[in-house]
């Protein structure tokens, strides 16, 4: 029987090199990632709103 005495030495080992210590913390920042929602469109923001006051008011 000594070989029935190894297969569970074997087994927790393996056991042990798997689950015996807790995985490294993993920071809070490493999880978010930014990004824009949308693209940037410099069309949208070219109406200057008190350049066409000047120009129709005056």
């Amino acid at each position: 029987m000594p070989q029935g005495e190894k297969a569970p030495d074997v087994a927790e080992a393996a056991r042990r090199a798997r689950f015996g210590t807790l995985p490294e913390r993993v920071r809070l920042a490493d999880t978010v990632e930014e990004k824009p929602a949308t693209v940037v469109d410099p069309a949208r923001n070219a109406y200057d709103d008190d350049e066409w006051l000047v120009r129709n008011v005056f």
